[in-house]
């Protein structure tokens, strides 16, 4: 009985009240979305790359003998590579202990060994799709669910369903959620980061006790952002600084040391990831994937077109009322609005990554923060037609998307 009240006072309760069902919803719908593309999915030559190296990453004991010579140099980090192979990894080892269990007389010779490789399971297509997919979308929902949780904390409820509503029509979004790609890791990454240090922050201004746990999350978030993107991570770590430093007030002495044990944290993930070798860990450093420069062209060829109408339709609603409304120019709605303006001319040039994908949860909580301003006005009534019109108008553009890919 006294474990049962200690469990009872430490554990949290959780309420699935209206606003975390209706949330709910929305990351099911999501989910939906991603397994309809993910089971009209065939195996691609960027499937097999990622499944091989993420499999090599797991079970090959010694780096330099497998990944960073069978792989190439992997400039863009090796957070989604272990992502996509994981599974497979686990998939294999349950299937030989499955073996081991089997009596000898009643296994039946198939002339195959269990430890087959990412190209000898091409019979299983589907199950290797749905392994090496299903992790990127889950991290999606993931995203989508900080996205919701960030912006009800800071606009309420309507501001928080139409950020996660835009974010889960959006089809940029549904591609990066079903094929391997650090860039939907790096946005939630990234995006946990900045929220996380904006945490700190304010939790700074109160008792010692609450900085630890916050702390460990933010170095968390920091490292497997920067295992993902190097650039991702170096821009998450220059914001948290400036906001940091922003936000702590007469804490600002204390910032720098709080900083200064998230990198070394960080940098600690980082190495883990290249399997604590030096050598391995030098390709992080010599692969230029820090080298940026400046060109709104990759966004506006991804995101200015017919299939993003709705969208782009919402984001002009928003930027024409940030400007005319007082209430909308604060610290919540300004915040994404800047790191989004500062992420989407952001371009790579060594490595291949989509930087402005990593803009697009923090333009989504900006347009959630202003649609709320908004609906708090006497036209209440009209925003919510035209809000409810591009959603659902969204909503079946991205159909559309969804179908012609599939």
């Amino acid at each position: 009985m006294g474990t049962l009240r200690l469990l009872r006072m430490t554990l949290p309760r959780i309420r699935l009240r209206r606003p975390q069902q209706i949330a709910g919803l929305l990351l099911l719908l999501l989910l939906g979305e991603c397994l309809w593309m993910v089971s009209h999915q065939t195996l691609t030559e960027q499937d097999y790359k990622f499944a091989r190296c993420g499999r090599e990453m797991w079970e090959r004991p010694s780096p330099l003998a497998g990944y960073f010579t069978t792989c190439g140099n992997l400039q863009d980090g090796t957070f989604a590579y272990r992502v996509a192979g994981l599974p497979l990894t686990v998939d294999r080892i349950v299937s030989e202990l499955a073996d081991k269990l089997r009596k000898p007389e009643n296994r039946m010779y198939t002339g195959e060994s269990s430890d087959t490789s990412t190209w000898e399971m091409r019979h299983e297509l589907r199950s290797v799709v749905l392994l090496e997919h299903l992790p990127f979308a889950l991290f999606a929902i993931w995203l989508g669910g900080g996205l919701w949780w960030v912006s009800r904390r800071l606009f309420g409820n309507e501001g928080g369903f139409l950020a996660l509503a835009f974010y889960c029509v959006c089809p940029a979004v549904l591609h990066a959620a079903t094929t391997p790609n650090n860039d939907i890791l790096a946005a939630w990454g990234l995006y946990g980061t900045i929220y996380t240090a904006i945490g700190v922050a304010h939790a700074m201004q109160g008792p010692r006790r609450k900085w630890r746990p916050r702390i460990i999350l933010l170095m968390i978030a920091l490292g497997l952002t920067a295992s993902a993107s190097v650039a991702a991570g170096i821009f998450g770590l220059l914001a948290s600084i400036v906001l940091m430093l922003y936000l702590a007030e007469e804490r600002r002495s204390q910032v720098i040391q709080v900083l200064a044990l998230t990198i070394l944290g960080a940098m600690a993930i980082v190495f883990a990831s290249y399997a604590f070798s030096p050598n391995a860990f030098g390709y992080l450093w010599r692969g230029g994937g820090a080298r940026i420069w400046f060109s709104l062209l990759p966004a506006r060829l991804a995101l200015w077109n017919f299939s993003n109408a709705s969208l782009l339709i919402a984001l002009g609603v928003a930027l024409l009322l940030y400007p005319s409304s007082r209430r909308s120019r604060y610290f919540g709605n300004t915040v994404p609005f800047v790191l989004a303006l500062m992420l989407l001319p952001l371009v790579t040039t060594q490595v291949v990554t989509r930087p402005w994908l990593w803009a697009l949860p923090f333009l989504f909580t900006f347009m959630g923060g202003v649609w709320a301003d908004a609906l708090e006005t006497r036209w209440r009534k009209a925003f919510l037609a035209l809000g409810g019109a591009a959603l659902v108008t969204q909503g079946l553009l991205a159909w559309m998307v969804i179908r012609a890919v599939a």
